[in-house]
């Protein structure tokens, strides 16, 4: 009995650290449901005492006839009224909370797309649309707002440490609004099942002061800086990576699949899941499905040799 309860705590407490933290807060609207979680807890807590202290009580006591009216009284007020007011306050309390989060006004614009099993992010300026895939930056102390759809099946995006989750539907746009207060490398993913790579659907959530964030978007904003002449992207040109891929600044202009203008000064490859290493891009463009399952790009297990190790430098150039 020790050994499950002492599991049991180690599992609840392990949702309390990391980058997945939805306990120790980074952000506004995190810090508001976390502020109702506690509450929910204790006062559930306290509910709870009372109801088995009563029951406690009421067993061990004698029947005694001349106390029913204030039975009676005990069970309206105790059993109707008292939970009517604490519930009713609870919900108003909750509404506002959702109220903020789904806000339509933020310092700055975030489109999200869900796609089976990767994100597609736009950012909006007065400049244009900048475009980028599987990775979030925000500037600390401003409040974003994501409006959010989804390309096939419905998703959720969800930074346990920043705020709460909203549901991605085809055809319809939902709103979040985040307002981180930390800064740091929080971690976002779907959470809501949307098939078999869904546990691989993932995305970094970086958090910087506002200077850092305004350089890497103006440096985002840029097309790559490719030349010609380059073989590994006479590779990727041979190879039709083009048709699926834009890389800002060439020919290739493929809508399907996650732009690549700046690829290599991501963190992450593959939505979130394998660090950004040579050796993890070699193996994802050869061994696509052995790395994440049933996503659409297709391997090409025959590109080896000089010609892989060509088209992965190019790759690893597009910072």
């Amino acid at each position: 009995m020790r050994r499950s309860l002492f599991l049991i705590i180690l599992a609840v407490l392990s949702g309390c650290a990391g980058r997945h933290n939805w306990l120790a807060s980074a952000g506004e609207e995190a810090h508001r449901v976390e502020e109702l979680f506690w509450v929910l807890l204790v006062g559930a807590a306290i509910i709870w005492t009372g109801v088995i202290g009563a029951a406690v009580y009421a067993q061990r006591r004698q029947i005694d006839p001349s106390l029913e009216k204030q039975a009676r009284r005990f069970i309206v007020w105790g059993g109707a009224v008292l939970p009517t007011v604490l519930v009713g306050g609870l919900l108003i309390w909750g509404l506002v909370i959702l109220r903020d989060i789904t806000s339509d006004e933020g310092d700055l614009t975030i489109r999200v797309d869900g796609e089976r099993w990767w994100w597609r992010v736009i950012y909006e300026t007065p400049e244009g649309d900048v475009v980028t895939a599987n990775e979030i930056r925000l500037p600390v102390g401003q409040t974003a707002l994501f409006r959010l759809t989804a390309d096939d099946v419905i998703h959720s995006f969800w930074v346990p440490a920043l705020g709460g989750k909203m549901d991605m539907i085809p055809g319809r746009e939902t709103q979040l609004a985040l307002t981180p207060r930390k800064t740091g490398n929080w971690g976002g993913l779907c959470a809501e099942f949307c098939g078999g790579a869904h546990a691989l659907m993932r995305f970094d959530a970086i958090v910087m002061e506002e200077a850092d964030f305004e350089a890497w978007l103006a440096h985002e904003a840029e097309p790559a800086e490719v030349a010609e002449s380059d073989p590994g992207y006479t590779v990727f040109d041979e190879e039709g990576c083009g048709a699926c891929h834009t890389i800002r600044g060439t020919e290739a202009e493929g809508p399907v699949g996650p732009d690549l203008t700046h690829l290599a000064a991501r963190e992450k490859l593959g939505a979130g899941i394998y660090e950004m290493t040579p050796d993890n891009m070699a193996r994802w463009i050869t061994d696509t499905h052995e790395m994440k399952p049933d996503i659409d790009m297709p391997p090409y297990p025959d590109l080896s040799g000089a010609r892989l190790d060509q088209l992965v430098a190019f790759l690893m150039s597009l910072d």
